[in-house]
């Protein structure tokens, strides 16, 4: 039986599946031991507040208005940027799909530019 590498690990880079997952563990602890408002994220009144927000809209990502049953590829997004700790708790809040969370709304905190969002007939909204 010939054996398979691990199906997250990268093609190509000689090195095992387990070591790939063991890199992105060690460097998810290191962000969380040098941003502190990571840890939040794992708080049981974060996830109750992220679960109270994510039924309020219905499970809908409010940029591109995808419906999204599985709970895990959704985010609940600080509509204006952290900037202090008191703000981390402090709304508004929305639901987003990893997708429009991880590029779109990344790409506009970093450039401080807003993307421009299409409604469903076809416009900018506002």
């Amino acid at each position: 039986m010939t054996s398979r590498p691990h199906p997250r690990a990268r093609q190509g880079t000689g090195r095992s599946g387990e070591a790939v997952i063991a890199s992105h563990s060690k460097e998810s602890r290191r962000r969380d031991d040098t941003l502190p408002w990571r840890a939040w994220y794992k708080t049981s009144r974060w996830q109750k507040l992220r679960w109270s927000i994510l039924v309020r809209d219905l499970f809908t990502c409010q940029m591109c208005h995808r419906i999204e049953a599985d709970t895990s590829k959704l985010h609940c997004d600080h509509v204006d940027p952290k900037s202090k700790a008191t703000d981390f708790w402090a709304g508004p809040f929305q639901t987003l799909c990893a997708h429009c969370h991880n590029s779109i709304k990344q790409s506009e905190e970093k450039t401080g530019r807003k993307a421009v969002t299409i409604g469903l007939d076809g416009w900018p909204t506002a």
